[in-house]
């Protein structure tokens, strides 16, 4: 069976570890979080593995320089980088977990010379107050310059995608039910047991959270990856992980949009969310 690792990886060799290429690898080369009953590490090759690394930055940015900076119709922040790492305006905050600031962070340690116009700006917030500034200012010398960062440091968003991933799982655990562990458990290693699965748990962690925020929450219902992983109940390894957790994201989404605030209008996102969970079956 194939398995991707994430973060303890003692069966690989630092000489396997140095032939994984690129970024892509990095993504993969990462994936279990550590989960003691995963028999060994996948190798990919190098077309697999720029494939599965190239989906997550498509599927936030369509693949292209400009998707970087962006700013979402109806929402209060930027969504930056391949991830679309969320930003909040000075004085602003929401019910969103905020990632870009922990993301800089991260880049600064692993040596990444930060934009000016991140370092001035870190503590206090995202320095465009309204999505129309932001788009206003697309041309400027302040949003070239933040472009070019998230353009050259792509490898380094794909390991902090990564590594939140190696988070997510005692995150959830910790939050829910005790009835529930063994399952979450479980769901979870089946889902990384196949390269396919493994891309669907780094890319649903990102595109939805870990769900175990009260505040991400509509009518009490949360919709992370706890609650995909919740609503599944299989015991198929192999391909049958990734296809019941598409169909458990898939319900958790749908449901997320009937529960939402009529305001915000959240039906008109739907076809797109669904769109990319499709991608979780494809190999």
């Amino acid at each position: 069976m194939e398995v991707c690792t994430l973060g303890k990886n003692s069966n690989a060799s630092s000489q396997q570890q140095q032939r994984w290429w690129g970024w892509a690898a990095v993504l993969l080369a990462f994936c279990s979080l550590g989960v003691t009953s995963a028999p060994g590490a996948i190798e990919l090759s190098k077309a697999e593995a720029a494939r599965i690394g190239r989906k997550i930055w498509q599927n936030e940015s369509g693949g292209t320089i400009a998707g970087l900076t962006s700013w979402n119709t109806g929402e209060n922040f930027a969504s930056l980088g391949i991830g679309h790492f969320i930003w909040y305006p000075r004085g602003v905050r929401g019910p969103f977990d905020e990632s870009f600031p922990e993301l800089a962070r991260f880049a600064a340690s692993r040596n990444a010379r930060l934009p000016q116009v991140v370092t001035a700006n870190l503590e206090s917030g995202c320095p465009w107050a309204t999505r129309a500034e932001f788009l206003a200012a697309s041309d400027s010398p302040e949003m070239k310059q933040l472009r070019k960062f998230l353009a050259d440091t792509v490898d380094v968003q794909a390991e902090f995608l990564v590594r939140r991933l190696q988070k997510a799982l005692p995150k959830m655990l910790g939050a829910a039910p005790a009835g529930e562990r063994a399952n979450i458990q479980r769901q979870f290693d089946r889902v990384a047991s196949t390269a396919t699965g493994c891309y669907a748990l780094v890319d649903y962690v990102n595109f939805k959270g870990e769900g175990v925020l009260d505040t991400e929450r509509y009518r009490g219902q949360g919709w992370g990856l706890m609650q995909v992983l919740q609503g599944m109940s299989g015991a198929g390894g192999g391909a049958a992980g990734a296809r019941e957790f598409a169909a458990s994201a898939r319900r958790v989404l749908t449901q997320r949009v009937e529960n939402s605030p009529p305001e915000r209008k959240e039906s008109r996102w739907l076809p797109g969310w669904l769109k990319r969970v499709n991608t979780y079956t494809q190999a």
